[in-house]
């Protein structure tokens, strides 16, 4: 063997370990990542989510996510995930349905926060959870500012606002829109709709980017906007609306337009079909049938609007019948989008799964500025809405969504006079709203509230009189509350003066549409 030969056999055997310890190595992978983000803010709590992302090249089985709040700040309600608490230590862990996480895909989890305060020292399966939020604290660059704030519509209580969008090194995570120097609404979108404002008044807003990281941009240029003096708006988002029975031929929407001038009806009900989780009118006339379709567009013709409203004294109602919040949020989309509505009413008188609904219609107004009212049973003139309604208000506060508090003065006990019941029952609810959103104002209040009585002879005897009517109204202009409804337009009429209960009549003597003539000179 040449000298060179043995040269290269021990080079070679030299190599040959170093050559096996480099092919036993494996190919680096990228970590696994769970990012923090707040969906919703209002200063003395938030709603949040972590996205946990498998970054790896096969499937992530099983998942836990573990932080630290600083003192002053707790998790309350939470969902898609199990927690154990340690003091101020959280871990979340997967459920049965979202442990297992497919190469390249990613789940979430969220939770309510009591407190300002923000995840710090996260991981995720023992290593840090990476990703630039959620305690990776990497990420210190705010987004851009957001450009071209304008002003795409306004009722008497209401202002609609558009921007261009952001942009950021990460990623930016939604916008906060401000009525002067207060947070009004928290989007994820590029426009919103700012509630429960005075008629006839000048506002300023300016809306700043954040990402998830909590970085937030600076201002944008203020716009300002003056709102209308009130009649013909609805629905949490304007004045007055009564309710219309969609699933009847007459009256048509345009023909009460015509005369009485009012332009804005709450459609009822959208319901689930036979199939199950699909709007529907009534259950069982499709969103996009030709009548209902083209009375919109007829009443739209003439300047008018609809809210869609859901729920009511009879099922299947959609909050029960989809099995998801996103199901759910599918659903309302789809029933707002067949009649080009923005504002939804959601009518309680059954059980409903409420961290579901109301997890939906946050994401709902998070994404499109949707008005939501909450229509709800009064229990009795000085009690206010019923136990179950509370808990529904106070989940829908904890999660920051924006709603108008609507109590059915209708079919409750009572003594004395039925008019001064029904503002007993107004002012009993005023009470409770008070004790739901601590921080605001009596003057806020009154205006996220709205009224809804029955007119004419009610279900349960009392006789809702056009004196009465008058009363309501008289109390609703001297406290400017948010909104008056009635049930139904289809009653508004003497076709059956003998105290009858009817669908379709009164029960009283009156003119036809004497009602809607009394309330549409409400101005809020």
């Amino acid at each position: 063997m040449k000298r060179s030969q043995i040269a290269s056999l021990i080079f070679g055997m030299l190599l040959l370990p170093l050559a096996v310890l480099l092919t036993a190595v494996p190919a680096y992978a990228a970590a696994n990542t769970a990012t923090f983000a707040k969906t919703s803010d209002w200063g003395s709590g938030y709603q949040a989510q972590f996205t946990i992302t498998n970054n790896g090249s096969s499937a992530l089985n099983g998942w836990s996510v573990a932080f630290d709040l600083p003192s002053g700040s707790s998790v309350g309600t939470y969902w898609d995930a199990l927690l154990t608490q340690s003091g101020s230590h959280y871990t979340f862990t997967n459920r049965d349905y979202n442990g297992s996480i497919a190469a390249g895909a990613s789940t979430t989890f969220g939770f309510v926060a009591s407190g300002s305060g923000t995840p710090t020292g996260c991981t995720l399966n023992g290593a840090a959870c990476g990703g630039g939020g959620g305690g990776g604290g990497s990420d210190t660059q705010a987004p851009t500012t957001p450009t071209g704030l304008t002003v795409t519509g306004h009722t008497s209580s209401s202002v609609s606002l558009s921007w261009t969008a952001s942009t950021d090194n990460v990623g930016v995570t939604g916008y906060d829109v401000y009525q002067g120097s207060s947070l009004a609404t928290t989007v994820s979108g590029t426009s919103a709709t700012v509630t429960g404002l005075s008629a006839s008044t000048s506002y300023s807003f300016t809306v700043r980017a954040k990402d998830a990281a909590g970085n937030l941009s600076a201002s944008s240029a203020s716009v300002s906007a003056t709102t209308d003096s009130g009649g013909g708006g609805g629905g949490g988002a304007g004045v007055f609306s009564p309710y219309v029975d969609i699933t009847m031929a007459t009256p048509t929407l345009k023909d009460v337009a015509t005369a009485t001038g009012q332009k804005h009806f709450t459609l009822a009900f959208a319901l689930a079909d036979s199939t199950g989780c699909n709007p529907s009118w009534g259950g069982t006339i499709a969103l996009n049938d030709s009548r209902v379709i083209g009375e919109v567009n007829d009443l739209k013709s003439v300047g008018g609007d609809v809210t869609v409203a859901t729920g009511g004294a009879n099922g299947p109602y959609l909050e029960n019948t989809c099995g998801s919040s996103a199901a759910l949020l599918a659903a309302y989309k789809k029933a707002l989008d067949a009649v080009g509505s923005n504002h939804i009413d959601v009518d309680v008188e059954a059980s409903i799964p409420v961290a579901q609904v109301n997890t939906a219609l946050k994401q709902l107004q998070s994404e499109r500025g949707t008005t939501v009212t909450y229509t709800l049973r009064v229990q009795a003139q000085d009690y206010g809405v019923d136990p179950f309604s509370v808990q529904i208000l106070q989940d829908a506060a904890s999660r920051g969504l924006n709603v108008t508090v609507n109590p059915m003065l209708m079919d409750f006990g009572y003594s004395g006079s039925w008019g001064d019941a029904l503002i007993s029952a107004a002012n009993a609810t005023l009470g409770q709203m008070k004790q739901i959103w601590t921080g605001k104002s009596d003057a806020d209040l009154k205006r996220m509230l709205g009224l809804t009585p029955m007119i004419g002879k009610n279900d349960t005897g009392p006789t809702t009189t056009q004196a009465i009517a008058r009363q309501v109204l008289s109390y609703a202009q001297t406290n400017h509350v948010g909104y008056i409804g009635f049930w139904s337009v289809g009653r508004d009429n003497g076709g059956c003066p003998n105290g009858s209960v009817s669908p379709t009549c009164s029960g009283i003597s009156q003119s036809t549409y004497e009602f809607t003539n009394i309330f549409k000179g409400f101005t809020g």
